[in-house]
């Protein structure tokens, strides 16, 4: 399954810092950040669902993040 994310991280630097965290949560998981389009997307291709783990890293490292659907 894809989730598709609107976050606040607006730069490169900011998404590689949030890297060994999302990795932790998605081990094996294939995920990017798209930081060209006006949402900021975080694409994630998972089996599980990792909405809430996903949002719950992303606020405690002060990002916005909401599921877009």
């Amino acid at each position: 399954m894809i989730y598709v994310f609107k976050t606040s991280v607006e730069t490169r630097l900011q998404a590689k810092g949030l890297t060994p965290y999302i990795d932790k949560i998605l081990p094996g998981s294939k995920w990017n950040f798209d930081l060209d389009d006006c949402d900021r997307i975080l694409r994630i291709e998972s089996e599980e669902n990792i909405v809430l783990p996903i949002i719950n890293v992303l606020k405690d490292h002060n990002f916005d993040c909401e599921e877009l659907e």
